[in-house]
């Protein structure tokens, strides 16, 4: 079975560094590694060369010179010679047997994707209810046995079965490049086209998370933009969805007031369960505001200087 992984990258070079490091030790070598340079200066280019003289698989460079997460995954898919296409970003470090275990489990489960665990690690150490709700949109921990899954979880630490699908060159959507979310749109399709989604729970995975990605400003964003997916994702089906458009923005609007007060309590008698209530509440928010005029903007040249 032959593996591509994917590794975007943009100005980010000491993670690309661990990333593609975690990715040559792997007990089940890739059969290629495909580094996806999204930044238009082509910072990624020297990184890649010193990675592809040691490396005992294939070492891909692309340049997607426009910046943007839809385009850099795209390029990568497009570049990507593997039945199998596993999924790492410049941010994660993989465990030894991470691409062996997603592979084993796919094959036991019958799955035609499957996702792995990850651990959210703050570098900042950021404390209380503010590095509560760090941990919980920067980790993935799941069920500690494989099992098939009700539905999909993000792009980081992910196999999909590129046969199993028909999918065009670039099935990742170019309007999610500054806010993301084109991983869920992508999945979604997968998901219309039949796919069986399982968890590998060995297939484990380190999320690094600088001190700019834990201040309360980019946490909340993160927790709007995760709720404006389910809203987005029935405003951009062709045909647009309009009784899914109202579903999700009445569903948005009950989370704001049910999980805001549970929030507002919970926060106030120190209860560990808060940053879960104000993830929740943030996320409906962003379910009732979904147009592009809120979008938050976190990749490529809109996302926020460190």
């Amino acid at each position: 079975m032959s593996v591509s992984v994917i590794l975007p990258t943009f100005r980010r070079p000491d993670g690309l560094r661990a990333a593609l490091a975690s990715l040559m030790a792997q007990s089940r070598q890739p059969d290629e590694i495909i580094v996806v340079d999204n930044d238009p200066d082509g910072s990624a280019r020297t990184g890649v060369a010193n990675a592809k003289a040691v490396a005992r698989c294939a070492v891909v460079y692309v340049h997607a010179e426009r910046p943007g997460v839809a385009n850099a995954r795209n390029a990568g898919w497009a570049a990507a010679t593997g039945r199998h296409v596993a999924f790492l970003d410049d941010d994660e470090i993989a465990s030894a047997g991470w691409l062996e275990a997603l592979l084993t489990s796919a094959g036991k489960l019958g799955a035609s994707v499957v996702f792995g665990p990850l651990r959210g690690e703050a570098l900042d150490a950021a404390t209380g209810l503010r590095g509560s709700l760090a941990q919980r949109l920067y980790s993935r921990p799941g069920n500690p046995e494989d099992e098939i899954l009700d539905g999909p979880y993000g792009c980081g630490n992910s196999l999909v079965d590129r046969q199993a699908f028909d999918l065009s060159d670039a099935p990742f959507d170019p309007r999610m490049n500054a806010c993301g979310g084109e991983d869920d749109l992508f999945f979604a399709e997968l998901a219309r086209q039949g796919a069986v989604f399982g968890w590998s729970a060995r297939a484990h995975a380190v999320e690094t998370v600088d001190a700019r990605r834990t201040s309360w400003r980019y946490l909340l964003a993160r927790s709007f933009a995760f709720g404006q997916g389910a809203t987005q994702a029935a405003a951009n089906a062709k045909p647009r969805r309009l009784v899914g458009i109202a579903f999700w923005m009445a569903v948005g609007l009950g989370q704001m007031f049910v999980f805001g007060t549970a929030a507002i309590v919970t926060s106030l008698i120190g209860s560990s369960s808060a940053a879960g209530w104000l993830d929740r509440a943030v996320q409906g928010a962003g379910k009732l505001f979904w147009v592009e005029a809120f979008e938050p903007r976190f990749y490529g040249e809109a996302a926020p200087a460190d």
